[in-house]
């Protein structure tokens, strides 16, 4: 288990360093793609957290205003219900390289949309994350994960 609580501890040291990397949220940008694996895997292992230990306020601290404002964790804990009563446990992902479906994109409403998977087993994990920008950082504003 050691190796875990370092590969979460070195992606927390990247979330941590994100925010000061040249500003690409500031300026609307597109993220470069370490900011972008960044981005996935510190929300997928916040919520694989959330999920094993039935307690989804992190996640929502880490929510957009009017994401979280909309999904209090009560209802973010209603939604992930089917990973809870699975015991869904899919941190792995930080050991994983990500693979994006679909080129990253920013739409015209400026909404980072980031869709891929990861090789990982005995079940491949797939997701579907939106970004807004705010605060000179990305703050997510949609989560759609698939285990299969």
């Amino acid at each position: 288990m050691v190796h875990w609580a370092y590969l979460r501890l070195a992606a927390t040291v990247m979330v941590m360093l994100a925010p000061w990397a040249p500003g690409p949220a500031a300026a609307q940008g597109m993220p470069s793609p370490l900011v972008q694996e960044v981005l996935v895997k510190s929300i997928l292992v916040t919520l694989s957290d959330a999920v094993a230990a039935n307690n989804f306020t992190v996640l929502h601290a880490k929510l957009s205003k009017p994401f979280a404002e909309q999904f209090p964790p009560e209802k973010l804990q209603a939604v992930f219900k089917d990973l809870i009563d699975k015991h869904a446990v899919f941190d792995a992902v930080v050991a994983k390289p990500v693979i994006a479906d679909e080129e990253a994109k920013i739409d015209d409403k400026g909404v980072l949309r980031l869709k891929g998977h990861f090789e990982t087993t005995p079940k491949q994990v797939k997701y579907q994350l939106a970004f807004i920008p705010a605060d000179g950082t990305w703050k997510l504003s949609g989560v759609t994960i698939d285990i299969e």
